[in-house]
């Protein structure tokens, strides 16, 4: 296995840029915040991001908790890859997660500075100081369970990059994802019942057939939350349709407003309107 590995300083954009990275030296597995990347989809590990606090986000990247490393050193010997690409702010860092992982010594080193622009990485830093924003280099949809309750930006990104295999140009589109992790200075956020529920009966209500909503009851978990949902519907009206049609209402809803996960929607018709 070849093992490269991409460093810069905390904010100049290393996530935002892993995939060109990637691309330009033909990678197909990277290492990421204690995640495993298999081109563009999440195949092992739970982000660092998610951590509490910025100190036990670092001992997570890497690999410091003993379970997560040999569920990690795991995966990656049951993918065997030829190349892996690992992130780090320093050659410390992806030095130590390289030997955390059993993947053997880093062949090669980029640096953030021979990919971005100084322009680039100063906007990295701004929108990391200003906004709390960072990255992580895989569709929204690949680590929303991971990241219930956050905010969510998702981001397409069309990039020409060179081979260095071959030297020839090629093109990709790539998305990543933009967090807030509540270790952010920006401070930490939550999401009470009352406004969730305000939301879904709102949405539902709305709902052709829907009469009336009773009751919306919420049961969280760490992964997302489960929803029960108790709707008066009017007489005649396809009670099929209308089941779909809230449940499909309410996971547009929640998703834009609040980015929670929903893997649990209850719809209960409690009563017919004559």
């Amino acid at each position: 296995m070849q093992v490269y590995a991409f460093v810069g300083k905390t904010g100049t954009g290393k996530s935002y840029h892993a995939q060109e990275v990637a691309n330009k030296y033909n990678i197909r597995y990277i290492i990421d915040d204690a995640i495993l990347i298999k081109e563009n989809k999440v195949i092992a590990g739970r982000s660092a991001k998610t951590e509490a606090s910025k100190i036990a986000s670092v001992k997570a990247a890497i690999f410091l908790n003993e379970e997560r490393r040999i569920a990690m050193v795991k995966a990656i010997k049951k993918e065997n890859p030829d190349k892996l690409l690992i992130l780090g702010t320093s050659d410390d860092m992806v030095k130590k997660i390289a030997e955390n992982l059993e993947v053997g010594e880093i062949s090669k080193t980029i640096y953030i500075q021979e990919i971005a622009s100084s322009a680039q990485i100063e906007e990295a830093r701004r929108s990391r100081v200003e906004d709390g924003k960072h990255v992580v280099p895989v569709p929204t949809f690949e680590i929303k369970k991971q990241f219930s309750g956050y905010f969510l930006e998702n981001l397409k990104i069309f990039d020409i990059f060179k081979k260095q295999d071959s030297g020839e140009y090629e093109t990709s589109t790539s998305e990543k994802t933009i967090i807030r992790p509540t270790y952010s200075y920006l401070g930490n956020y939550s999401i009470s019942d009352n406004v969730i529920n305000s939301i879904i009966s709102h949405s539902v209500s709305k709902v052709n057939g829907v009469t009336r909503v009773f009751r919306v009851a919420t049961q969280k978990y760490s992964y997302g939350m489960k929803l029960d949902i108790d709707i008066e519907v009017k007489f005649g009206k396809n009670i099929q349709k209308i089941s779909s049609e809230v449940r499909n209402v309410v996971i547009y809803a929640i998703d834009y407003a609040t980015g929670i996960n929903l893997y649990g929607i209850d719809i209960n018709i409690k009563s017919i309107e004559k």
